[in-house]
């Protein structure tokens, strides 16, 4: 498997590879911020929405790819603010599930924490539906977790949950 940074013209050329993988990723199960079934279109339509931020250097989006298929991503999204500017939050961590458990969801945070602090980060941040098998990654990843919010967010089925935040200091630089 191969990890590469998108920049707005490859993230347009793999829009439906990354639509397939949010797809996948709701029908599975993992609360990203829609609900199920989602449909095709509207996981194009979101993606291709992306590359505006790609573009203004506001979002970092990496894919990973087994042969031509993007079977996992990571994305980085650095706030606009000048008393912010030294951290970012960890966004849309997904694998596909026929690609999970071989390690392949660390390796993407790896890459989205070390490219963080290449950038002069020093604080990375996120929020994960408590209780999901997110949430043990980040725990074993060296993340902290800051609490937990009830009913914060409705998963795939549309039933609330809470979501535990979580950050991580870096040596930026």
């Amino acid at each position: 498997m191969t990890t590469i940074r998108l920049d707005p013209d490859r993230l347009l050329d793999r829009v439906e590879g990354l639509a397939d993988l949010l797809v996948d990723t709701v029908d599975g199960g993992a609360s990203v911020g829609f609900l199920a079934p989602l449909d095709r279109a509207a996981a194009v339509a979101w993606w291709k929405e992306r590359a505006g931020g790609v573009a203004a250097g506001q979002l970092a989006v990496w894919a990973a790819h087994d042969g031509d298929r993007v079977v996992g991503t990571v994305s980085l999204d650095f706030p606009d603010k000048p008393n912010s500017r030294h951290r970012a939050e960890l966004v849309k961590l997904m694998v596909h599930r026929d690609a999970r458990g071989q390690g392949l969801g660390r390796r993407l945070l790896v890459t989205a924490e070390e490219a963080a602090a290449a950038a002069g980060v020093s604080l990375l941040h996120l929020d994960t539906e408590t209780d999901s098998p997110a949430e043990h990654l980040y725990h074993t990843a060296g993340w902290t977790r800051a609490g937990v919010i009830p009913d914060y967010a409705a998963n795939p089925a549309g039933h609330l949950r809470p979501t535990t935040l979580y950050y991580k200091h870096l040596a930026a630089g």
